[in-house]
């Protein structure tokens, strides 16, 4: 049995086609099909990767009179389970890009929930408009529930949409022959716009407490605080939308080219982040409820998830360099 027909036994054997099999050398479709119509013959570093992939020996490929393969087991370290092809990989940058609309609408409208509370709250106290101060409560956590619910439904939608490509971010993988050029050319292309975009995201976050200042500075008096928390939140939304939209978008990229968060090691690291988050926010969940229904002061207690939210950043980012070293 020549080269040829081995390696179109092996081929078939592992269910794989030419295409495949080419991504998987990091050669062009044709050039399979020369080797197995015995038109040309392999280098000699296809042949070693060609023994590699398909498990046996290159005295089993280059010697003719070898008849029965010699099964040489892969490395462990080698294992990258699925393979993305070319429409996989189009298809989930175009899904990602549409739900990361959603996704910011979702984040930005959780940080607006408790304006029309703290607003309304403040003005039932001073007089400013005609209602009592629980008629001003019960509407602001009306608002308030409405919008966490319908964040939280939105959240669940983009989850069960993403959910077919969730080993891209935990598992490793290997992507089809041209599957990395088009991801490197797509993201180089829209590197201005992310940048421009990131900067005025937090920009936004930043300035968002220049009216607490301007309020503070010029005695506007306890309406006027409230006011220009409102408008905080308003910036810190407004900028957290663009952080979040364009760091989707740009996660889909990292995520195929196993780069930033997303290499062996960072999927190691998130998925100890993911078991620790599940309990960390449950907790901070009861404590946010029971301060705010011992307390009653709903207007005020919102500042826990803002704190609790950077601790944990700070705890994901001593996982993250504990696993780099």
């Amino acid at each position: 049995m020549i080269l040829a027909e081995k390696i179109m036994n092996l081929r078939k054997k592992n269910g794989w086609s030419q295409e495949e099999l080419a991504g998987k050398l990091n050669v062009s479709r044709q050039s399979v099909s020369k080797w197995e119509s015995a038109m040309s013959v392999p280098e000699l570093d296809k042949i070693l990767l060609l023994a590699d992939i398909f498990e046996v020996s290159t005295d089993y490929l280059l010697k003719d009179d070898r008849m029965e393969e010699e099964y040489i087991p892969g490395s462990p370290d080698k294992e990258c389970g699925r393979r993305v092809s070319m429409e996989e990989a189009q298809e989930f940058i175009r899904i990602r890009t549409k739900l990361s609309w959603w996704m910011a609408l979702g984040v930005a409208a959780c940080i607006l929930s408790p304006v029309c509370l703290i607003l309304l709250g403040d003005a039932a106290v001073y007089g400013m408009v005609d209602m009592t101060e629980g008629m001003a409560e019960g509407i602001g956590l009306t608002v308030l529930i409405s919008m966490v619910t319908c964040a939280v439904a939105d959240f669940i939608f983009c989850g069960c949409r993403l959910q077919r490509y969730e080993y891209l971010e935990k598992e490793n993988f290997e992507l089809c022959y041209g599957v990395e050029g088009m991801v490197k050319e797509r993201k180089e292309k829209q590197r201005g716009a992310f940048i421009a975009q990131i900067v005025s995201g937090v920009v936004l976050c930043i300035v968002g407490v220049i009216p607490l200042f301007l309020a503070e500075a010029f005695a506007g008096g306890e309406m006027a605080e409230t006011a220009a928390v409102g408008l905080l939140l308003l910036f810190v939304a407004a900028g957290v939308f663009l952080l979040v939209k364009n760091g989707m978008v740009e996660g889909a990229y990292e995520q195929l080219l196993q780069e930033g968060d997303y290499t062996p090691e960072g999927k190691k690291a998130e998925r100890l982040i993911g078991k620790i988050a599940a309990v960390y926010w449950c907790v901070v969940a009861a404590v946010y409820a029971g301060i705010s229904l011992w307390t009653g002061r709903w207007d005020r207690t919102w500042i826990i998830w803002a704190v609790t939210g950077i601790l944990f950043g700070a705890i994901a980012g001593y996982i993250k360099m504990n696993q780099e070293k």
